[in-house]
């Protein structure tokens, strides 16, 4: 249980700690060699540690086969994406633990069980080769959609093999025989045309960004050399990377080239007749190009024509026209106080947006093929969580679905369907509804809000049962990072091993997310991170003050940005928190722009090696904050060797760092998964066990909430 020892004030550590802490645990960034081998024996250590105690908890075989059943079961709606006249899907279960990749006709996915045709078994696969294939997509050549290059991590990488494949024969086509062959790295491809691609990926020297991404685009003909394709376009060291956009809309065929200088900045080009025009936008605009329009999205304040559209903005402008150099845009979406612009999905006449209004979606449509283009409400279920996704191909020539739509709906008590739906009309098809996968019976969804350092009023959702008080183990999730919203969903994890076993559910919709626009996501970057995690406690701290919790009982978990964030939040106020569960986390500040995809998260965080940035850094960093004689909950970090996104150095180094302190924590590290953390649905069963049944060692035994 947490000391109830006073912490400092948040965010005022002793100034710059990093000049004081000795980082004896640097060896355990090694991933390679035989460093890596002596880092790795610490990992395998420190896991069978861990195991030992969590696995021997009463409720964790229980969990674990439950949530084995729920990711394995059969009733789940197979989730699909349209390449011509096919739904394609990944399916996982328990016979097939890392896929079949399958696909059936668009007109037989609304029956119970369509008949899916097998495209690629991913365990067959990797049985033969001897590998640990896990699948992340494919990129097909429209609008025949025969040719298409399946990228194929190993252990769940982001660096990935891609291979080119037929899908009328089912089968890989071999290098001697012209197919394409790319090896594993963190690549970005395009199919020019049938016999070319436009890719970036590692060459050696020079062909990669600081963060590790693509920086050139070559064009590279079948049947030659990928080291001698021509660059066309290639940007800068310090960019993220570079990419590039075909765009096959018959009547405006076109190609983009784009330099992303930062996380939230991008230089773009038109090629056309082998030359690159710039495209005269902001950078930090989410910009693209839909037949005739083109859709803006600024992320600051932009005055052009005589208006200012605030950040949030979504715009309409002709395509035809901005190359005149006129700016006349038509709004589409304009922000309004607890109403921001979640997403929107573009069908062959109409613009659908995605609406959140405190953090519960609305649907509005535009109707593009109007004069002037029309909006409409949409009516569809609220509260709660929509996304569509459009069926429209722009590469098709004719598209019998061009004005189609599939809905998707959630809320945390209420299971995922799915309906098939057309624009300019409400009426709805019912196509996939999963079952109920936990009792929610007598449990209810509240929403609340806190009062942050600043003043600032931060919502966030109650989830539990009925009389339920200050001795209810309550978990607390949070992310608050990159403009990532957590809108309500629907998890029968959190419900068979959590909600109804007697926990409470709590998510906190924290500046550095995207539920109120871009202005609530830059409140909390760079100098202003803090506000982040003044945010989280201001959530617990009101947890508490309305009975709904005490410290003993409260956990807090968060992954990857979320980690930073329950890792700081621990560091700077350990006594408020009886659990944390630090997932795949960034908690090494001072370096984290120097591991692996690092640098490009600089925008997000600012630049350690910059006086002035590392001021604000050094203040939550949560690594250099660890300080002897403070009593810390005895948190559970966990991550993945073969995360080549966020290094899992920093979870071993906290660890580590925790344990020479004499703090006890525990320990897990999957071997595979990548920043998922898992490759298959055994592992993500496993890891999910040990992290619920670690919260419910920490905050109170299963069943004893009220």
């Amino acid at each position: 249980m947490p000391d109830p020892t006073p912490s400092q004030p948040s965010g005022t550590p002793p100034a710059d700690p990093a000049a004081t802490l000795n980082d004896e645990c640097l060896w355990l960034e090694a991933l390679e060699g035989d460093a890596g081998e002596r880092a790795l024996a610490w990992v395998k250590a420190r896991n069978a540690e861990s195991q030992a105690v969590l696995e021997a908890r009463p409720e964790f075989a229980p969990i674990r086969q439950e949530l084995l059943q729920l990711l394995n079961a059969q009733d789940r709606i197979p989730h699909v994406a349209r390449r011509g006249d096919w739904f394609y899907n990944l399916w996982q279960d328990d016979a097939h633990p890392r896929g079949l990749w399958r696909r059936c006709r668009i007109e037989d996915y609304a029956l119970a069980e369509p008949p899916w045709q097998t495209v690629l078994d991913l365990d067959a696969l990797g049985q033969v080769e001897q590998r640990s294939w896990v699948f992340h997509g494919a990129v097909a050549l429209a609008p025949d959609y025969r040719r298409c290059l399946v990228c194929l991590s190993d252990g769940g990488a982001d660096a990935s093999e891609y291979r080119e494949f037929d899908l009328e024969t089912l089968r890989f086509i071999p290098v001697e025989d012209g197919g394409f062959f790319v090896p594993e790295a963190k690549t970005d491809v395009e199919w020019l045309e049938e016999h070319t691609l436009l890719i970036g990926t590692d060459l050696g020297p020079g062909s990669l960004t600081d963060s590790g991404y693509p920086r050139q685009v070559r064009r590279w003909a079948r049947g030659t050399a990928l080291a001698d394709a021509p660059v066309l376009f290639e940007g800068q060291a310090s960019d993220v990377s570079v990419s590039a956009s075909v765009d096959r809309t018959p009547g405006h065929e076109r190609v983009f080239f784009s330099r992303s200088l930062d996380f939230y900045n991008e230089s773009r080009f038109l090629w056309r007749d082998g030359q690159l025009l710039p495209v005269d936008l902001p950078s930090d605009m989410s910009v693209h190009a839909h037949g005739p329009w083109w859709l803006l999205r600024p992320r600051s304040d932009w005055t052009v024509a005589g208006h200012t559209h605030p950040a949030g903005s979504l715009l309409l402008l002709d395509d035809a026209a901005f190359w005149r150099g006129e700016r006349q845009a038509r709004i589409l979406f304009a922000p309004a106080p607890g109403r921001s612009l979640d997403d929107y999905s573009l069908t062959h006449h109409h613009v659908l947006l995605t609406i959140s209004e405190h953090v519960a979606s609305r649907l509005e449509e535009w109707d593009l093929s109007a004069t002037p283009p029309t909006r409409r409400t949409v009516q569809a279920p609220f509260p709660g969580a929509l996304s569509v996704q459009t069926l429209h191909d722009s590469e098709l020539p004719q598209d019998r679905f061009g004005d189609d739509y599939l809905l998707h709906y959630s809320d945390f008590l209420t299971p995922d369907t799915v309906s098939l739906a057309h624009a300019g009309r409400d009426e709805r098809t019912p196509l996939k509804q999963r079952g109920a996968q936990f009792d929610a019976t007598g449990m209810t969804v509240q929403q609340h809000f806190a009062r942050s350092a600043d003043g600032e009023h931060i919502p966030y959702f109650v989830i539990g049962g009925p009389g339920q008080g200050a001795d209810t183990p309550t978990l607390l999730y949070g992310y608050g990072g990159f403009e990532v919203s957590l809108q309500p969903w629907y998890s029968g994890t959190n419900g068979r091993a959590w909600l109804t076993r007697g926990g409470r559910l709590v998510v906190a919709n924290i500046r550095g997310g995207g539920e109120y626009g871009p202005h609530w996501h830059q409140a909390a970057t760079g100098a202003q991170k803090q506000r982040s995690f003044d945010d989280f406690i201001a959530v617990a701290e009101d947890l508490v003050q309305r009975g709904l919790t005490r410290p003993e009982r409260l956990g807090i978990m968060g992954g990857s940005n979320g980690g930073l964030l329950v890792g700081a939040c621990m560091v700077q106020r350990p006594e408020l928190f009886g659990a944390v569960v630090c997932q795949v986390p960034l908690l090494d500040m001072r370096r984290y722009h120097l591991l692996l995809a690092g640098a490009s998260w600089m925008a997000e965080y600012g630049d350690p090696d910059e006086p002035d940035d590392w001021t604000h850094i050094a203040r939550y960093s949560p690594y250099q904050n660890l300080r002897p004689g403070v009593r810390y909950p005895r948190a559970l970090f966990a991550t993945s060797t073969r995360d080549d996104r966020v290094h899992p150095g920093h979870a071993r180094k906290m660890a580590a760092r925790l344990l020479s302190l004499g703090q006890a924590c525990y320990y897990y590290e999957n071997i595979e998964g990548g920043h998922g953390g898992a490759a298959d649905n055994q592992q993500r069963a496993q890891l999910q066990a040990l992290e619920f049944s670690y919260l419910w060692q920490q905050l109170g035994d299963a069943g004893t909430g009220g």
